[in-house]
This record gives structure tokens, sequence and C-alpha cells, in this order.
């Protein structure tokens, strides 16, 4: 029998192209193709006046310039969509004042890098020279920045949206605040988390092609939606769906930013490809990304809980401010993640919360890596450790008397969740999680490890944080999977994949499933012309959906095959099974005569077209019953061919988990911190390949460590980003990144065939909360706000030493 690859440390069958130079990015492609450049707002708020191209029509090379205006002349002569404002892709019943940004600017800009003006050109410096020529005239407005100006009210980023207001949401389970009225024991919290934001590696971009003989237009993006982007180019340039083919090449690093579908430069640099009649390209620097993409992570919460003597939560009161930007065209999903991961894996008693969504003139704020998570779940273990203190009692103590059972799940929260669906944990086991921390990081040992360091003159301390991550949200993801002629297996799916391991991961499950050798599957990802209809790569749902839907559809293509094989091997498909690509008999050696069949000329068979003309199968199938397969009736209700398409639609999100412990040194003199040990124990259920899952935790511990100790967006009050660039906007090296331990405990989701659940955002989620948890145990005072700097640290500790 061949060995299951499945949980399996199947090296990345990507690397060898990748690692060697031989990835294609979307600079990559389109040498011969114009190159589009944007002329951005300088102004966080202005109103746009003229605009005076004069100076840049003389630049030669220059090819095109574009306004507004030519959106509005575009729509009344070809009858495009480009004048109106860009989807509000995720509509909301309390999301009563929702924004989206126009293409190009409409009369006013909201936020510093917004595009006014397109310049298309032979190759990008000539498009910028002729951009910087481009004379705009702004009437400055008083820009709102941060959540307490925003929610102050006194200035209006929208003049129709009063005070900043874009929706405020509600849920609850009963009366919190009587609960935590009438508690024995109470506390009130004020906790922030600042904005950051992704920066992967490659910025966006986009390539269009139009075809005038064929009407048509191929459009490469580097994006995480291409499904998506197809159907928002289809719908802007009004043409029909067919006739937009959305390719995505590889991509360096998305993190949630390139979920966005369509960014205004997906449907401008198509539609200025069609318009011209050539190739255009746009790649997104550096600083353009920093100003003109999107943010995460800025919330303020106020905190109100009430406990028992042991520590048990009775009631629990939240209300928060969350920052979405100028516009908020991914609508609240962000906010409603906080307010219903915040619980993690506790019971609250009664809770309520209460959340605003305001307008700022700053960058508009879409998921990143976590997506909502890190600020609830900073919330909620800062809370934890606040009552373990309050109490005297061990804070692993206080988070067990609060978790939810095993034999509780699955566990109703009576919330609804960010795919409308219930907040129902289908399984897990936290206790048990909690457990295999203590004894990875050594928890019972570490008081006499801080008195031998203290003994040393040095500051060191311990924290942990839980939290529960909702995964494989819906509606729904498909796989079609095609066996060919000479055994290869290729499998199409339409998400896409910016590095994850993808394609090793689909591949192990397809093997698995037909019993094919690794190296006979081909995975494409995120090309429309192999696959239309999917949903995007985010929310830690590419194991949970795609996975899914490809091993349903090779479970479906196997059966099949035995059918095939069956009437060729003249015996029943229930004797039958696959080996090495080889349906043979039960039991018999695979050299036996007359009892075996490649799964590849059971594929010719599958085709009567392709068994005339393939010489090997008829040679192959000579002991076969002596009908000409190639004049076979194909059977009612079967089609052609070795291949099949199926379709995995969840009930409901599935829940993984995971806990992560950090021991901190502060520096008594300088207040750097550093991180000492970094211990995770996570629980995405069935694990298809742990190398695969490893790596996913390491990149988002990265994340999270940047997150908690360096990555901030630091605007002025007029709304300019001050830091910019990289020279300025802090990042931790691998130097700064702690080796991480991992565990890992498997409780599989009883949602979807696999067992699985998702692990992309894993790393990341707990960080800021753990390492807050571990310098207030180093230094003795509450840490309330993250990131953290040693400056910051330090005044800190003049606060309380005074």
């Amino acid at each position: 029998m061949s060995t299951r690859l499945f949980g399996q440390r199947v090296p990345r069958s990507e690397d060898p192209r990748l690692v060697t130079g031989n990835g294609r990015y979307l600079d990559d492609l389109g040498h011969d193709a114009l190159a589009a450049a944007f002329v951005r707002s300088p102004h966080a708020h202005a109103r746009i006046g003229d605009v005076d191209v004069s100076d840049a029509v003389d630049v030669e090379g220059l090819v095109a310039v574009y306004t507004y205006e030519d959106l509005v002349s575009d729509q009344a002569e070809h009858g495009s969509r480009m004048a109106e404002a860009l989807p509000l892709l995720i509509p909301h019943p309390t999301l009563t004042h929702g924004r989206t940004p126009y293409p190009l600017a409409n009369g006013e800009v909201n936020h510093v890098g917004e595009a006014v003006v397109m310049v298309v050109a032979v190759d990008r410096y000539v498009a910028e020279d002729a951009a910087g020529r481009i004379h705009v005239d702004f009437e400055p407005l008083p820009a709102v920045v941060g959540i307490e100006r925003a929610r102050d009210g006194g200035r209006l980023v929208h003049e129709d949206v009063p005070g900043n207001v874009a929706a405020v949401m509600v849920q609850q389970t009963g009366d919190a605040d009587a609960a935590v009225d009438a508690a024995p024991h109470s506390l009130e919290l004020e906790l922030e988390i600042e904005r950051s934001a992704s920066m992967p590696m490659e910025g966006k971009g986009v390539l269009a092609r139009w075809d005038a003989d064929d009407q048509s237009l191929l459009v490469h993006t580097s994006t995480q939606t291409s499904t998506s982007v197809r159907q928002a180019v289809a719908a802007k340039l009004a043409l029909p769906v067919d006739r937009v083919e959305v390719v995505t090449p590889d991509v360096g690093g998305g993190f949630g930013v390139k979920i966005m579908h369509p960014w205004p430069e997906e449907v401008l640099v198509p539609w200025a490809a069609r318009r011209l009649g050539r190739a255009v390209k746009w790649t997104e620097d550096r600083r353009e990304h920093f100003v003109s993409s999107a943010h995460e992570r800025g919330q303020l919460h106020r905190v109100r809980v009430g406990y028992d003597d042991e520590g048990r939560l009775l009631g629990l009161s939240v209300r928060f401010w969350h920052d979405h930007g100028a516009y908020i065209p991914y609508g609240l999903i962000v906010p409603i993640i906080t307010s219903t991961q915040l619980l993690g894996p506790y019971k609250p008693g009664v809770y309520r919360v209460e959340f605003t969504s305001l307008y700022t003139n700053t960058v508009i704020v879409t998921p990143y890596r976590g997506a909502g998570r890190p600020q609830g779940c900073f919330v909620m273990e800062r809370v934890m450790d606040a009552i373990a203190a309050e109490r005297g009692i061990d804070r692993t103590v206080v988070r067990e008397r609060n978790f939810i059972r095993p034999e509780e799940m699955p566990y109703d929260h009576h919330l609804v969740f960010q795919d409308g669906r219930a907040l129902r944990y289908d399984s897990g086991d936290f206790p048990a999680s909690l457990e295999k921390l203590r004894k990875l990081v050594g928890w019972d040992d570490f008081a006499a490890f801080r008195e031998q360091a203290r003994a040393e003159g040095r500051l060191v301390g311990i924290g942990l944080a839980c939290y529960v991550e909702g995964t494989g949200v819906g509606p729904y993801e498909g796989g079609h999977v095609r066996v060919e002629s000479d055994g290869t297996v290729v499998v199409s799916t339409g998400l896409t994949s910016q590095g994850q391991g993808h394609q090793t991961m689909l591949a192990q499950i397809v093997a698995d499933e037909l019993g094919v050798p690794f190296d006979r599957v081909r995975v494409t990802t995120g090309d429309t012309r192999r696959f239309k209809y999917a949903v995007g790569t985010f929310a830690s749902r590419t194991a949970v959906m795609s996975g899914s839907a490809v091993a349903m559809t090779a479970r479906r293509v196997r059966e099949k095959a035995m059918r095939i094989a069956a009437d060729a091997l003249e015996a029943s498909p229930e004797d039958l099974e696959i080996v090495d690509g080889q349906v043979r008999v039960k039991g018999t050696s695979p050299s036996g005569a007359n009892v075996s069949i490649d799964l590849g000329t059971v594929a010719v068979l599958s085709n009567p077209l392709r068994y005339a003309f393939d010489d090997a199968a008829r040679r192959a199938t000579q002991f076969a019953s002596p009908a000409d397969p190639a004049r076979a009736p194909i059977s009612p209700g079967d089609a052609p061919g070795l291949e099949g398409t199926e379709y995995y639609s969840p009930t409901q999100s599935t829940f993984a988990n995971g806990m992560h412990a950090v021991v901190v040194e502060t520096d008594p003199d300088t207040c750097e911190i550093k991180i000492l040990r970094y211990c995770v124990v996570h629980d995405c259920g069935t694990i298809v390949n742990p190398m695969i899952l490893e790596g996913q935790i390491h990149g988002g511990v990265a994340q999270g460590v940047g997150g908690a100790l360096y990555e901030r967006m630091e605007y002025a009050d007029d709304g300019q980003l001050l830091n910019a660039s990289f020279m300025d906007f802090l990042m931790p090296y691998s130097t700064e990144v702690p080796t991480v331990e991992i565990d890992h405990l498997e409780t599989p989701s009883p949602l979807n065939p696999l067992g699985v659940k998702g692990a992309g955002e894993a790393g990341v989620i707990p960080g800021s909360a753990a390492i807050a948890s571990a310098i207030e145990d180093a230094e003795g005072f509450p840490i309330r706000r993250m990131p953290i700097s040693p400056s910051e640290l330090f005044h800190l500790r003049q606060e309380h030493q005074s």
C-alpha cells in the first residue's frame, strides 16, 4: 500500500521554483505594456478645483491623462459604470452611512494618497514625470484624525454623515450592566490598540490586455480574490462576465490587504487598456502602499466586568470605537469579528457589546491578518490578568475556571458571527491546551527563574494569552479534478495563493483521496480560465473550504474511475483499490496479469474520442471486454472524461483555538524589551501538513511581535502619515523574532469531511496580549495600550514610581 500523505511533513512543491528566482510576479509580466501612474492627493481632506494638465501634454512618451470627468464621459458614451462609486462589498443593516471611494476622486479627497488623476505613458518613468507636471487646485478642509477627534463630531469627514458615525451595532445576551453591578467584584478598564498595516513585500499591481477582435479582457492582478475582481471589472466596464478573465500570478504576500475587490486601480487599468487598445500595467510603489492601500487594528475599548470570589465571570459589558478610515467598502467585518471573538474560550456570564464605527481622514481599514481578533484577544486577556491580580489568583487558574468545557461543545454564545451565522464553537478542549502550554513553557517553575534573575539585577516576566479563531467562513469554494491520459492529476480551485503552501497541501489531499503519487498532482489556483466561481483567500479558509471541496471532488472522480476500471477488468468496483496510480483487484500483485490498469488509461477509457486516438490505451485494455470503448455510449447522467467538480458550502464557520506563552526581559536602564521564549499550543483540528502549519504559525508570531513592539501608523493632526517609508515604519528583523516552540492539539471539526480548521492567522492573534501580560509581570504595573516602545515603557515606569 502507498504511504498516506495526510498529516505528513511533505516538502513544499512550490519552493524550488520560488527560491531559485523562477517565480512570476505581476511586475515580471507585461514588459511590452504601457505604464500607469497616479496623481494622488497631498491633503487628507480637500475639495478639488481645476486640474491643469497643460505642462504635462508635451512630455515625450505621454499617451493619456484621465480625470473623473473622463469617467463620466465614458459612462455616458459607452454605458460603463466607471463614474459610480466603488461597491459596498458587505452591507449590513446597522451600516446606515456606508461611503465608498470613486475610482478617481469626484470633487473631494478624504485621505492623503487618494487618486485624483491617472496618467498612461510608454513607461513608468515618463508617466511619473508627466504626473509631476500636473497641477491640481486643492481647497484644504479640516481633517479628522484619530478616534477621539472623530467621535467628538466637531469636524466631519463626509458632510452627510452626522458625527462621523457609519454604524452602531449592539449584541447582548441579557442585562450585562446589571450583572456587573450585582457582582461581588467588578473592574473597569480602558484598553487601546493603535493602527498598523501588513506590509507585504510585493505591493498591489495590475496588468490588463484588451482583445478588440474578441472583445475580451485578460487581467493579471496581485490579489487574494481573482474571481471577485473578474465580476467587478465586468460590472464596471459593462462587459459580459465571460468576456473577462482574471489570472493571479505568484503573489509576494497578501495578509488581507489584497482582499479588497476591486481596488480603484483594478478597474482603471482594464478600463484604460480597453480605451487605448493597448496593454496597460501599474505596479504600486512603497509609498503608494502606505498611503493608498489599507491599514487595520485601531480601536479603543471601555470594559466593565463583574466576577465572583473565584474569579469567574458573571457579567461583561464592552463598548468600543473602531476607526475604519475615510471609506468603508469592506463593511463592518473587522469590528463584528472583534465584538464576537473577544470572548475567546471563555463563558462570559451575561455579555453586552456595543461598537461605533467611525470615519476619519485616513487610509481605509480592511482585514489584516488576525482581522479584528488581536484587538478582542488583547481586551479579554487583559481583563483576565486584571481579575487574577485583583483576586491574587494564578493567571492560568483564572482562565481555567472560566473555560468552556469540552463536554459543552458545541457551545452557542447566542451571538451572530461575521458570516451571519450563529457564534457556535464546534470543537475544542481548552483545559487540555492550557495544560500543554503550562508544561511547554515551564509555568510552574518560572517563579524560581524570576528570583534568580532579580538577584542578578534583571527584570523578567511571563505572560500568556488564549484565543478562539473563527475560520472557514462561507459561502462556498469549489474544486475541479481531472485525470490526464498519462496519469497526471490536474487540480484547479478559484482560491489564490500568496505563499502559504496551498499547492502542496491541496496536492496531498488529492493524492491521498485518489491513491496516486504526490508528484503526479498539479495544482492551479487563482485563474478564472480554469475555475470560474470562488470567494477568495482570507479568514483562514483555504484548508477548510478548498481542501474540503477538492477532497469531495477527488472522491467523486475515484468512484467514476472504479466503475470504468471494473468494466475493463471484469470485476466489481467494491473489489478494486487504487495504489500508486494503479487500479487493481484487492489482494493482488500490481504486476499480475489482467488484474490492474493505470489510472491514466482509465481516463482514456472515460472519453471515447480520446480512446480512438490512443494506441496505448487500446493495448492496455486488450484483455478486457471485446466491445470497442470508442463506440460505447455514455451512461445516462454521466459525462466524458475522468474529471469532476464539487463545491463545499458550510453551515457555519469552524473555530480553531490556541494559547501563547511568552517570557520577556525588560532592561532596567534602557527599557528595551527582549523576548526570551515564545511558546505556542495550537488546535486547528486534523493537521494536513505539520511543516506548513508551523510555517504559518512562525510567520504569524513574527507579525504579532511587530504589532506588539514596533509597528504603528503615526498620523499628524492634519492627516499626514509621518512614517510612510521603511526608514521610519519599524518592523522586526529576524534578530527580533524569537524561536517559536510549538505543540499541537487535534480536536477534529465535525463540520467538514476532513475535520480541519483554519490556521493562517493563529500566530498573530494573541501576540500583543501575551507580550503585554509578560511585560506587566516583569514591571509590576498594568499595560493597557499596544504597541509599546522602550520610550513608552520608560514613561510608564516614571508614572508608577512617582
